[in-house]
């Protein structure tokens, strides 16, 4: 993927922040999801029923991509819309969830975001120790979470 957001593809997962229409925020995990434009990014509804009605009841969402290793990311804005099967553009919205997912979860709607604005991500480190190199930051998030990385 050669897109704006190049979280999309170190991030495991992507967070998505709703409000409801009595201003009850609620953030929740996504795991399918994909930049489809210079502005749209798109995630797979397989058990985001809270996320969809909060999205038909307040549109506002924010989403946040975050490459856990290097412990930063992108904070993206935006007004979402809850894409269902019977809608014309479902299926090419659809297509980049189902080679992401490989067709192993079902996918109830798409929930497409039209980004509008876009901030970075940053953990205190890098404000606090500025000089740290990537290959440092890795080293530290690797051990701070007990993995290895892959030898390729």
């Amino acid at each position: 993927m050669t897109g704006r957001f190049k979280e999309v593809e170190r991030a495991v997962l992507c967070w998505l922040a709703t409000v409801d229409a009595r201003n009850r925020p609620n953030v929740s995990p996504k795991e399918i999801y994909a930049e489809t434009g210079a502005n749209r990014l798109v995630i797979a509804d397989i058990a985001s029923a809270r996320s969809v009605r909060n999205i038909r009841e307040n549109p506002a969402v924010c989403v946040s991509l975050i490459d856990i290793f290097l412990q930063r990311g992108r904070k993206l804005e935006g007004l979402a819309e809850i894409i269902a099967p019977d809608h014309p553009d479902f299926a090419t919205l659809l297509a980049p969830l189902l080679e992401r997912s490989g067709g192993a979860f079902p996918i109830r709607h798409v929930i497409s975001v039209d980004v509008k604005q876009v901030s970075p991500i940053l953990a205190p480190s890098y404000v606090l120790l500025p000089d740290r190199s990537e290959a440092e930051l890795r080293r530290d998030a690797y051990r701070t979470y007990g993995v290895l990385p892959i030898q390729e």
